[in-house]
C-alpha cells in the first residue's frame, strides 16, 4: 500500500496541520466505523469549511489518493472505513443547520444530525420525518449516502422523499449543485438522486437542502400483542386493507420482545410473556387521527389478544420502552450480531416468517426480528458467539441463506444500510451482471481514478476473514 508521504506534506502546506492529523489518536478513530473492521489511514482531514473538500480532493485526484468521507461513523456496514488507507475526510465541522419557515425547507451542512436538525424544525413548528435509531449521532451526510429511513418511512418516506437540493464536489474536486431550493425541478439530468445512496462513492455532499412538512397536530400510541407471528403479521395485512396508515407499525417477534421484557424486568402484558407485539403511533390532524383511532381500535379487538392505549405522551413513551430496549438485550443471545436491513413485500410477510423459523431451526441460531411493517424493512438479527467456530460458520451460511430467500420472495437485501463492505458478497445476488456492470460504468464516469471510497460495492469483501475490534461506541444497541 502507498505511504501517500508526498502528498500529505503538500496537503499540510495548503491546509494546516490543525486541520490535516496524522497523530495516532485521529487516524485510530477514523480508521473504523460501527462494523468495526480497522484499516489504518494516512491522514483524518477535518474540514472546517467547504472549500476544503475541494482542496482534498484536487490534491488526491491529481495524486490518486484513496478518499473516505466519513460523519460519526455508526454505518453498520464499513461504508465509513477506509479499506484503501489513504485520507479520510471528517465532515462533522460542516453542522449548520437555516430553518426557512415560510417555504417548509432546511438548508443544512453534511455534519448535522439528524436530532438537530428535527429540534430546529420542531422550533419553527415544521416536521423532518426520517428518524434512524441512531439519530441523536448519526449525521444528514451519513443519511443521504445511504438513503437511510426509520419508524416513519411507511408513511412519509425515506431521506431520498425529503431530499430538495444537494450541493458539493466531484472526485476532480470541482464543486457541483444537484438542483435547487425550489419545489420543482426539471433543467437535465437527475444527478441528485444519483448521489442519494451512493455511499460516497460518486461525490461528497457538503449541503443539503431538505423539505419539511407541518409538525403533525396530534399523535396516538396502541400496544397490541397476538399468538404467535403469522397471525401479527396477517392482522397487519387487515389494518393496511383498511386504508390505514400509521405514521409508526413496529413489529416484534417473540425473541425480541422475550429479550426486552427481561431487560426491562417486567411483562409487555401480563401473563402473556413473549408474544409478539405491534405498536402503532398515528400522527396527523387532530381529526384525521381521531377518525383512524376508532378503526384501530376495532381492528385490535378483533384480531389481538391484548391491547393496550397509551392516555399521554409519558405513557406512550413507557409502550415505545420495549422497542429501545430490544436490540441490545439481544446480546445475551450472543455476543455477535449480523443485524441485516432486509425489505420484504407485504404479500410475503407469512412466508418470510416461516423461513425464518426455519432458518433458526436448521442453524441452531437465535434469530429475533423486529422492524418496519409499514414498509416492509425487517431487522433480522442473527445471534451467534465469536469464540465458537461451529456459530461462526453457522452464521456465514444462515446470512447467505436469508439474503437468497429475500430476493427470492422479490425483496430488497437493504433497506437502508447500504451495501459498504458487510453486503459485498450479496449485490449480485440482488442484481444482474448486466446491472451490476451499469452502475459500475456510472462509477467509472463520475470517478475515472477510483479515488473516492474505493473497495466498496463491486469487489468482494469477506468480513468473516476479518478480525472485529472490542470497542464500544456511545451509539451501540440502541
Amino acid at each position: 500500500m502507498k505511504s501517500f508521504a508526498a502528498a500529505t506534506a503538500l496537503l499540510k502546506r495548503r491546509l494546516g496541520g490543525k486541520i490535516v492529523r496524522t497523530d495516532e489518536s485521529s487516524l485510530r478513530e477514523a480508521s473504523f466505523d460501527s462494523a468495526k473492521i480497522p484499516f489504518r489511514p494516512v491522514a483524518v482531514i477535518r474540514i472546517r469549511k467547504e472549500v476544503d473538500v475541494g482542496v482534498v480532493l484536487e490534491l488526491a485526484s491529481r495524486h490518486r489518493v484513496p478518499v473516505t468521507t466519513r460523519g460519526r461513523g455508526t454505518t453498520l456496514t464499513g461504508a465509513a472505513t477506509p479499506v484503501r488507507g489513504g485520507w479520510v475526510i471528517d465532515t462533522l465541522a460542516l453542522d449548520k443547520i437555516v430553518i426557512d419557515g415560510e417555504a417548509g425547507m432546511a438548508h443544512v451542512g453534511t455534519g448535522a444530525t439528524i436530532a438537530n436538525i428535527q429540534r430546529a424544525a420542531k422550533a419553527k413548528g415544521w416536521f423532518y420525518p426520517p428518524d434512524p435509531s441512531s439519530k441523536e449521532y448519526c449525521t444528514i451526510g451519513g443519511n443521504i449516502a445511504c438513503n437511510a429511513g426509520g419508524m416513519h418511512g411507511g408513511k412519509y418516506g425515506v431521506t431520498r422523499d425529503f431530499v430538495v437540493a444537494l450541493r458539493g464536489y466531484l472526485p476532480t474536486g470541482e464543486f457541483v449543485a444537484w438542483g435547487t431550493a425550489t419545489k420543482k425541478f426539471s433543467a437535465g439530468f437527475n444527478m441528485r438522486d444519483l448521489w442519494i445512496g451512493s455511499e460516497g462513492m460518486l461525490g461528497i455532499v457538503t449541503e443539503a437542502v431538505l423539505k419539511l412538512i407541518p409538525r403533525p397536530a396530534a399523535r396516538w400510541t396502541l400496544l397490541t400483542s397476538f399468538r404467535d407471528e403469522t397471525a401479527a403479521l396477517r392482522a397487519a395485512l387487515g389494518l393496511f386493507r383498511l386504508r390505514v396508515q400509521p405514521a409508526i407499525c413496529e413489529f416484534l417477534d417473540r425473541g425480541s420482545v422475550v429479550c426486552a421484557e427481561r431487560a426491562t424486568g417486567r411483562e409487555v402484558f401480563p401473563g402473556q410473556a413473549g408474544r409478539p407485539v405491534i405498536l402503532l403511533e398515528l400522527a396527523g390532524s387532530k381529526s384525521e387521527v381521531r377518525e383512524q383511532r376508532a378503526a384501530v381500535l376495532a381492528w385490535a379487538a378483533t384480531h389481538a389478544k391484548a391491547h393496550r392505549a397509551a392516555r399521554s405522551r409519558d405513557e406512550a413513551e413507557q409502550l415505545w420502552a420495549v422497542r429501545r430496549k430490544c436490540s441490545g438485550a439481544m446480546f445475551e443471545l450472543g455476543d455477535a450480531k449480523l443485524n441485516e436491513d432486509i425489505v420484504i413485500p407485504m404479500r410475503n410477510y407469512v412466508k418470510f416468517a416461516r423461513f425464518l423459523a426455519r432458518l433458526s431451526r436448521e442453524s441452531g441460531l437465535h434469530i429475533p426480528t423486529f422492524g418496519h411493517l409499514a414498509d416492509g424493512n425487517l431487522h433480522v438479527n442473527i445471534m451467534y458467539h465469536k469464540a465458537v467456530p461451529a456459530e461462526c460458520r453457522a452464521a456465514e451460511k444462515a446470512v447467505r441463506r436469508l439474503m437468497e430467500t429475500v430476493v427470492s420472495l422479490d425483496g430488497a437485501i437493504s433497506g437502508e444500510h447500504g451495501i459498504g463492505l458487510a453486503k459485498t458478497p450479496f449485490l449480485r445476488i440482488q442484481h444482474t451482471p448486466a446491472q451490476v456492470r451499469a452502475m459500475q460504468a456510472v462509477k467509472d464516469a463520475l470517478d475515472p481514478r477510483g479515488i473516492l471510497n474505493p473497495g466498496k460495492m463491486f469487489e468482494v469483501f469477506e468480513v468473516w476473514k476479518h478480525a472485529r475490534l472490542e470497542v464500544k461506541l456511545p451509539w451501540d444497541h440502541k
